[in-house]
């Protein structure tokens, strides 16, 4: 009976053992599992606002891509017409905005730019009209329509539009909480401004030239997401811009806050040009302090083609200001593939300073080299003689001769370089493959052992 026990005791049933191995193997499956839950939790995974923006960013610039692509398979066409970004998402837009903590101190002003010449400033002014009127403001607008319908309104008041009370005393009292803005989140009566109808009278009330910087910046970036390209423009124009130029005019920099404001607004290159760069160029009044500072805009942002030759179109055809032959640098150092409407929009600008007799600055010379430098085999064989016969007028020791060498060195319109080889070279030279037999191989002396 003794030994039946002991055989009992040490010979378990099978089933005990079959349990204790998928105990076992159910264990180590948990602890598998938790390791790679434990694995994922401490990567750094990108969040899912990040993802969309990644892919919003990516889109844009694949549709950059294919006008481009599309641009210099017709390259005679004309400018196409421009499209614009779809809006960003509403939510996404105020998260960012509500979580805006402001600007380092350190960073008060923004002075990247090279020191300004003396000269080069003195004879620029003498190309800026000193008849112009002062640039209208949004508050100049809207003063000048409650007089349109009420005469007997009196200058000396700050008049205020026909709007209910409660919304003057709200957006008065908004105007004075934006005057004070550092950072924060902004209140929701000002991000459904631009949702309304009569949004210019709201926005007067405000009293958007006594903003702090940082509040200019957020209502840029609620501008520039919620409204259209025509909203988007005038408040550009009225608003932005202004205020802006006063800045730099008081402080001989530009408070960083607004340069970064100025940023923004590219997010629609339509609006920037026709709200920001085009006024400031039509004023004749452009100083070159101004044209550095906004001109540094457009060389670190990315700017479709589209939209850039239609900035160099409205540029040519301009009445000149010395400040707009900066752009039109700027502008074609970014090394587009123009279409030829641009490019003869440039040639009939440059050649129109022939019967000059003005000294032209150095920077209209610097322009047009680097002009004839990236699109010196893009022209006609008629603007290059126009070209040629303009350098015997103006003429700039340094640049001049540089010009003239890139236009010898070049080939015209439509000619291809293989073409000008054969005129220089008229000797025929006959391409015939070599046939080669690949059993007959020489013989490689091998190195003894």
């Amino acid at each position: 009976m003794g030994g039946k026990k002991k055989e009992r005791i040490q010979n378990p049933q099978p089933f005990l053992a079959e349990d204790n191995n998928e105990s076992l193997s159910s264990k180590k499956r948990a602890k598998s599992s938790e390791g790679r839950k434990q694995h994922q939790m401490e990567e750094k995974l990108v969040p899912f606002g990040m993802s969309s923006k990644i892919l919003k960013a990516a889109l844009a610039q694949q549709r950059e891509v294919e006008d481009e692509e599309v641009l210099a398979q017709n390259p005679n066409n004309s400018l196409l017409t421009i499209t614009e970004e779809p809006p960003k998402d509403e939510d996404e837009v105020d998260e960012d905005i509500d979580k805006f903590t402001g600007f380092d101190e350190t960073q008060s002003r923004y002075g990247d730019y090279e020191e300004i010449d003396e000269e080069d400033e003195k004879l620029l002014e003498s190309f800026m009209s000193k008849d112009s009127a002062p640039q209208r403001t949004l508050a100049d607008i809207i003063i000048a329509k409650i007089k349109e319908k009420d005469a007997n309104v009196s200058s000396e008041v700050r008049p205020m539009p026909q709007l209910d009370t409660s919304i003057i005393d709200l957006y008065k009292g908004l105007g004075k909480f934006l005057s004070n803005y550092t950072a924060g989140k902004i209140p929701k009566a000002f991000k459904h401004i631009p949702s309304t109808i009569n949004w210019e009278d709201i926005l007067y009330l405000t009293e958007p030239e006594k903003w702090s910087p940082n509040a200019m910046y957020q209502a840029t970036r609620i501008f520039a997401s919620n409204l259209g390209v025509m909203r988007a423009e005038r408040f550009y124009k009225l608003v932005l811009l202004p205020r802006v130029r006063e800045d730099i005019r008081k402080n001989k920099r530009l408070h960083f806050a607004l340069y970064q404001s100025l940023k923004k607004c590219v997010y629609k290159p339509g609006a920037f040009f026709k709200g920001i760069l085009f006024p400031l160029c039509e004023s004749r009044t452009c100083n070159l302090r101004e044209a550095v500072i906004i001109g540094s805009i457009i060389q670190k942002v990315s700017i479709p083609l589209l939209h850039s030759s239609v900035a160099l179109l409205k540029l040519a055809d301009m009445e000149y200001c010395g400040t707009t032959s900066y752009f039109i640098k700027l502008l074609l150092e970014k090394k587009y593939a123009l279409p030829y409407r641009a490019l003869d929009a440039l040639v009939a600008h440059f050649v129109r300073f022939s019967d000059d007799t003005r000294i032209m600055p150095v920077i209209w010379h610097q322009s047009l080299l680097a002009f004839v430098q990236r699109y010196k085999n893009e022209l006609q064989k008629e603007d290059k003689d126009n070209l040629r016969a303009l350098l015997e007028k103006q003429k700039h020791k340094l640049v001049t001769p540089e010009i003239s060498r890139e236009l010898n060195n070049s080939h015209n319109r439509g000619e291809k370089e293989d073409d000008l080889m054969l005129i220089a070279s008229p000797i025929s030279v006959i391409n015939k493959t070599i046939e080669e037999d690949r059993f007959d191989i020489p013989e490689v002396p091998m190195e003894e052992d």
